[in-house]
């Protein structure tokens, strides 16, 4: 797997050093380099990227504030001397944060965990069904069949277009097993299929003749991922 790459690092040696580590790894392809947020921002906004290693202190827009502005959907490494910014990093769900200065081991270990997630994720893109425990069997269920899925209680009915499953399956078990582009998360008790959606106005989606709400934990990331889609 070649993994898509930008540097973004207003100091010239550590720019020097993370560039140097980038080119001893064939299968990371550097695509450009930045030395300030602004810059690498706009770049991202027309630019597929797989990988941003991002320093955190820079002058007219910190690593922070890119990751806050940008809605980045790139795994992200942060490189920075200052430990106290990697709870924010965290918060923000950066894969790893690199401490400089940092050794090549270090490096490589922070982009195999790329490399890892990466896997992951196109193996779960290429999903088009999941198997759901319902009773006392396992029903396999086609994720483009899928119109929504409820929360009753202690169970979750999912509607399909042609049925209705039950299952104590909870909502982070099909978060984890469904790409969030494909059935998404909009209510404590709903998750939509995207595909599936009729209409949206304000706070509330329909799907042929259902009325879903949204609510405000999930507003802002569906209408990010709509967005997006669009």
């Amino acid at each position: 797997m070649l993994i898509s790459c930008i540097i973004v690092e207003d100091e010239p040696l550590a720019m020097k050093r993370t560039k140097s580590y980038v080119l001893k790894l064939p299968f990371l392809n550097l695509l450009s380099t930045f030395n300030n947020g602004m810059d690498a921002l706009v770049y991202l906004k027309s630019n597929k990227v797989d990988l941003i290693f991002l320093d955190i202190n820079m002058g007219e827009m910190s690593g922070i504030q890119l990751l806050e502005a940008g809605k980045i959907k790139s795994h992200v490494i942060i490189i920075t001397a200052y430990q106290e910014y990697a709870l924010k990093g965290y918060e923000l769900s950066v894969t790893d944060y690199l401490m400089k200065p940092y050794t090549f081991e270090r490096f490589v270990q922070a982009v195999e965990r790329v490399q890892g997630n990466l896997s992951k994720e196109e193996a779960t893109n290429d999903k088009d069904f999941i198997f759901v425990k319902t009773e006392y069997r396992l029903e396999k269920v086609l994720l483009n069949e899928i119109l929504y899925i409820e929360g009753m209680g202690d169970y979750r009915r999912i509607h399909t277009t042609d049925k209705r499953i039950m299952t104590l399956q909870t909502f982070k078990e099909f978060e984890q097993q469904i790409p969030q582009n494909i059935i998404c998360r909009v209510h404590k008790s709903y998750m939509v299929s995207l595909n599936k959606i009729d209409s949206v106005e304000r706070d509330r989606i329909k799907i042929k003749d259902t009325i879903i709400p949204i609510s405000e934990t999930y507003k802002k990331p569906f209408f990010e991922l709509i967005h997006h889609n669009s």
